[in-house]
């Protein structure tokens, strides 16, 4: 029997089994895609908004050229840390159900069960994201992931959205060559979006390399364009690809079948843990990472969220102290 089984392998997932293992306990990760599987699914070359330092677990150095290290930096210093510290994680399995209770759980994945006496949800929030709930949304030239901007070389292209990782992809595949046409749902581009980011987005839309539509929202996607309708009334866009930027949100049916329950309280429905532990009310259950915020994916980040696995490690472990000696 495992002491603690992590769900999810991203940065707080592994720091949560880095810091468990070295109080002793007998810890594990079971994920359902790959190592730090968010960050696989990132821009080609997507440039953190952090320093390498605020990156770091376990007292590893980043080391990298860059002053803000990019998404292979990150993939490279994350699975060497899982390496050097022989952490046990088991890839492309996913978990199902979960039954007993703090000391004897029975957690139910794709391949097979495993019994632990506690669980830490570090699953994090980027597989799901938030739909635009319109007619056409799962058509193939639709995505909600943006990758690198070559395949639009010369393509018309719909970017929804007016954070940064929309900002960024209308400026990159502009530079590559693609038409862009922006929409937005509020009145401007985001004051959201990092400084050195706005500037230049603001800038293009108003020299007419950039087309944006504020105010604006999505009625419909065909093949063959983007139906939306603007403070001066619906407007249809011819386009290739389309990409919906519009967020992305934890896995609550997952959450549920752990028996982590929203805070009521919260619009976000955030999960309800103790700050000092990050237990939740399912005895044995605690949560680290971006989970923890819910909806509003905004609060947590690899930054503060790696520390929880600090709080969480010593919980466990001086709660079992007494087996373990």
């Amino acid at each position: 029997m495992l002491d603690v089984l992590i769900i999810g392998a991203g940065p707080v997932g592994l720091a949560c089994a880095l810091e468990t293992q070295r109080k002793g306990l007998k810890a594990a990760i079971v994920e359902k895609g790959a190592l730090v599987n968010s960050l696989v699914g990132y821009p080609t070359n997507m440039e953190f908004f952090s320093t390498p330092e605020l990156l770091e677990i376990g007292g590893y150095p980043f080391p990298t050229a860059h002053y803000k290290p990019l998404r292979e930096d990150a993939l490279d210093y994350y699975q060497r840390v899982a390496r050097d510290e022989k952490l046990t994680i088991r890839l492309h399995e996913k978990v199902l159900s979960m039954s007993g209770e703090q000391g004897d759980f029975l957690v139910e994945t794709s391949q097979g069960k495993i019994r632990t006496r506690n669980v830490i949800v570090a699953t994090g929030f980027y597989d799901l994201p938030n739909p635009l709930n319109v007619p056409g949304e799962d058509l193939p030239h639709v995505s909600h992931y943006y990758k690198e901007p070559y395949q639009h070389v010369l393509q018309h292209v719909v970017v929804i959205g007016a954070k940064n990782s929309s900002a960024k992809a209308a400026l990159q595949m502009t530079r590559a060559g693609a038409r862009v046409t922006l929409i937005v749902r509020g009145p401007e581009v985001s004051n959201s979006v990092k400084y050195w980011i706005r500037p230049d987005l603001v800038n293009r839309i108003a020299e007419g390399r950039i087309t944006a539509h504020f105010n604006t929202t999505i009625t419909a996607i065909t093949p063959e364009a983007v139906e939306v309708l603007t403070p001066e009334g619906p407007l249809r866009i011819a386009t290739d690809f389309v990409y919906a930027l519009t967020g992305y949100h934890p896995d609550e049916a997952l959450l549920g079948r752990l028996g982590v329950e929203p805070d009521p309280a919260d619009e976000a429905r955030a999960p309800l843990f103790d700050p000092a532990t990050h237990e939740t009310t399912q005895p044995g259950v605690f949560v680290a990472g971006t989970v923890c915020g819910g909806r509003a994916t905004s609060r947590w980040f690899i930054e503060n969220g790696r520390h929880h696995a600090q709080l969480i490690a010593a919980h466990i472990a001086g709660q079992l102290a007494p087996q373990l000696a």
